[in-house]
């Protein structure tokens, strides 16, 4: 077995194409601009570690006391980095109720394209997470715009510049819909590019083949279609803005051969499904189906570093139930070990930017494992989510969207939160005690 797993690791080493930029011949940022060396984060000519948090919610919050309550949670729990939504987009016949519930907009769209809220109840409430974030000393991944409907997402362009269109994909390749995705990361880019309080800009959460609308037939990672989009969007970003990182935000999916197929099934087999005969089935993760390839993908110039999420129990339902051997903390470990190793051969730094399992027990029993992998093998890591509590914004208690909400005080929670008064919220830390640094345990705080 241990000769299977070093062939496999071998084997996803070979996966990457070419090594990453030359970081000696690297541009210097400016002071206080987080970037990379090697397959680290730099910053000011000193590592940055770090340990992060995601909050889709926090630019929907209506007031500024909440959005301070938040960080300082965040700073008290030592949150370095924020990964929050860059996009907020209605519809027009959603407008009314919008302006009445005082949900968050950026973009209305109506007659097949979108027109700019910088207002009070929109681009404003960006600014002020950015300027609160300073104030607290927390950097912040802004993701562009959404595979999915939620809050916007890019089958807003599809539903709007293509009335009718019956898939998904499109959006990658209609230059009408590029057009218009480009317009409004240029708002957001030139808006924030000198803040240094930006740690990345991320072109689009969870991009894939498939959404809420089906994909074509035409889409896989075979074809490109969604690394020649991460490619042309990258060096868009590149062209408006020098210094700050850029990433893909995907979940990290890979295109392997047929025989690294078959090696990661047998992998798989063995250790989690225990099946005597593991079988050349599809795997979405691996086969190219949802589009992305990861190790080609950490190869584009003006993609900095590499992203993925990792959530076993949601990807492999038919696999995890009572009674089964699929081991939802092996799959994980098995996971991250295939993307440190891609990150690595392309000499580029690596986030496992989300990731969760349901159930308060099995986080408190898996976490510590992924957590203590990712410090072993020195990349980050943002759960999903954070989980704020004592907000009092209409009295703790706010519908938001969808089934989002505020309840007595808390953010919204979709069964990953985390909040404080939980016992998962002890799962990593650090002590200092003179110049060293000790693992304990206590929720998104960093290893030294």
């Amino acid at each position: 077995m241990k000769h299977l797993i070093f062939a496999i690791g071998f084997l996803l080493n070979l996966c990457a194409l070419v090594k990453g930029e030359n970081d000696e011949l690297k541009k210097a940022v400016p002071k206080g601009f987080v970037t990379t060396r090697g397959t680290e984060f730099e910053l000011d000519g000193s590592s940055f570690a770090f340990v992060g948090a995601n909050s889709y919610w926090l630019p929907l919050l209506t007031t500024k006391d909440d959005v301070e309550s938040t960080f300082s949670q965040m700073q008290e729990a030592g949150v370095k980095v924020l990964r929050t939504w860059g996009f907020n987009a209605i519809n027009a016949s959603e407008l009314p109720g919008a302006l009445e519930s005082g949900l968050t907009y950026y973009q209305v769209w109506n007659n097949g394209d979108w027109t700019l809220n910088d207002g009070p109840q929109g681009l404003e409430r960006l600014d002020t997470v950015i300027n609160v974030a300073a104030k607290y000393d927390i950097r912040v991944i802004l993701a562009l715009t959404n595979n999915w409907v939620g809050y916007g997402g890019m089958e807003l362009y599809v539903d709007h510049i293509d009335p009718g269109a019956s898939t998904h994909d499109i959006f990658y390749t209609d230059s009408r819909m590029i057009a218009s995705y480009q317009r409004y990361v240029k708002t957001i880019v030139n808006r924030y590019k000198d803040s240094s309080t930006i740690f990345a800009w991320e072109m689009m959460n969870e991009a894939r083949c498939l959404g809420d609308l089906p994909q074509s037939a035409a889409c896989s990672a075979a074809s490109k279609t969604v690394p020649n989009w991460y490619k042309q969007q990258s060096d868009f970003i590149r062209s408006l803005d020098p210094n700050h990182m850029i990433t893909t935000g995907g979940e990290g999916a890979f295109l392997y051969s047929c025989f690294v197929a078959y090696l990661i099934r047998l992998h798989l087999g063995h250790l989690f499904l225990k099946t005597k005969n593991p079988t050349l089935a599809t795997d979405y993760n691996f086969d190219g189906q949802a589009g992305e390839d990861f190790s080609f993908d950490l190869t584009l110039p003006n993609v900095d570093f590499g992203t993925y999420h990792m959530y076993p129990q949601t990807w492999y339902p038919q696999l995890d139930f009572p009674g089964s051997n699929f081991s939802v903390e092996g799959w994980g470990l098995f996971w991250m070990d295939a993307h440190v190793n891609a990150a690595n051969a392309a000499g580029k730094p690596l986030i496992l930017e989300e990731f969760g399992v349901t159930g308060l027990a099995n986080k408190t029993e898996i976490y510590p494992k992924w957590v203590q992998f990712a410090l072993d093998t020195k990349h980050a890591i943002m759960p999903w989510q954070f989980g704020a509590s004592g907000l009092k914004e209409d009295s703790g208690n706010r519908l938001i969207k969808y089934a989002d909400a505020l309840i007595d005080g808390a953010s919204p929670n979709d069964g990953f939160a985390i909040y404080k008064n939980q016992t998962v919220w002890n799962v990593f830390a650090y002590e200092e005690s003179n110049s060293s640094c000790r693992l304990i345990v206590n929720t998104f705080q960093k290893c030294c």
